[in-house]
């Protein structure tokens, strides 16, 4: 069971209960502007942060059956291959990056006491195959915007037409916001889903809420 460590003075710190796993979210150098945004309850645009979700980057070739059906099995869905394009399956996202190359996110929070589950579900299915699966969630995370100013914000960063006649539910780009890349997702309405290098989280989040605070004032 999950449970947050009492008085962490981190927004997403947490541990394994009896087992002495600990997790620490990649935003834990901005934790006290994370609380200071989320705690005015803003309307017009949230930043949030869903912490220890799964990812893991597949590669492999459509045209072969074997990894095709490996991945239907394990995932729940054919990666997509239409370009910046996602398929959905059994509690996963699979997100296309490449002609041969896709990140795959569960939807929900990755359970630490268990090492790599997805990769190594993968792996299992790919033995044999010309493929590969690697985890990669210690080196990301995925945070989500939402509300009316959510593209004013993230045009002052990014240089994608996010009008939603061309950018819209069901695809995904790769870019950068300022100087951080990210993966961006729109999830319908306002809402975007953003995947982000740890190293360039703090940094991340930084000029975005500083990006937003002259529309929220």
């Amino acid at each position: 069971m999950l449970n947050e460590i009492k008085g962490s003075s981190t927004v997403v710190d947490r541990a394994i209960s009896g087992q002495g796993v600990w997790q620490e979210s990649p935003l834990v150098g901005a934790d006290a502007l994370m609380k200071a945004h989320q705690s005015g309850s803003p309307k017009a645009f949230r930043l949030t942060e869903r912490p220890f979700l799964a990812l893991v980057n597949v590669r492999g070739d459509t045209r072969d059956p074997a990894f095709v059906n490996a991945v239907q099995n394990v995932i729940g869905c054919t990666p997509p291959e239409k370009a910046n394009t996602i398929a959905r399956g059994n509690g996963y996202a699979m997100l296309w990056l490449g002609p041969d190359e896709w990140l795959v996110r569960s939807d929900t929070a990755h359970d630490a006491s268990r090492a790599a589950p997805l990769e190594a579900k993968l792996r299992e299915a790919f033995v044999g195959q010309f493929s590969a699966a690697v985890d990669i969630g210690s080196g990301y995370t995925v945070l989500e915007i939402d509300g009316p100013k959510t593209r004013e914000v993230l045009s002052r960063g990014c240089p994608l037409d996010l009008h939603p006649k061309l950018f819209s539910e069901g695809q995904c780009a790769q870019s950068h916001y300022f100087k951080a890349s990210l993966t961006l997702v729109p999830l319908g309405g306002d809402r975007f889903e953003m995947i982000v290098r740890r190293s360039f989280a703090d940094y991340f989040v930084k000029m975005m809420l500083d990006a937003a605070a002259p529309l929220l004032s």
